[in-house]
C-alpha cells in the first residue's frame, strides 16, 4: 500500500479538503490567503486615493483659487 492510500484511509471523509487554520475557526487556509490578497489590494487603493486627494488639496486647489489664504 502506498503512502497516499494510507493517508486517504487515515483521513477518511476529510481527504482532499482544505485544512482549517485552527480547529475551532471554520476558515480554510485558502480563504485566509484570499482575505490577505483582498485587504492588501484595498490598502493600496486607499493609499492611491489618499495621494490623489492630497495632491488636489495641496497643489491643484490653490492654483485654481480654491482655499485662498488671507
Amino acid at each position: 500500500m502506498g503512502e497516499s492510500k494510507r493517508r486517504k484511509a487515515a483521513l477518511g471523509e476529510k481527504y482532499g479538503q482544505d485544512p482549517y487554520i485552527l480547529p475551532w475557526i471554520p476558515i480554510t487556509k485558502k480563504q485566509a490567503e484570499q482575505f490577505v490578497q483582498w485587504t492588501t489590494r484595498g490598502s493600496w487603493i486607499g493609499i492611491g486615493l489618499l495621494a490623489v486627494i492630497w495632491v488636489t488639496v495641496v497643489f491643484i486647489g490653490p492654483s485654481l483659487g480654491w482655499w485662498e489664504v488671507h
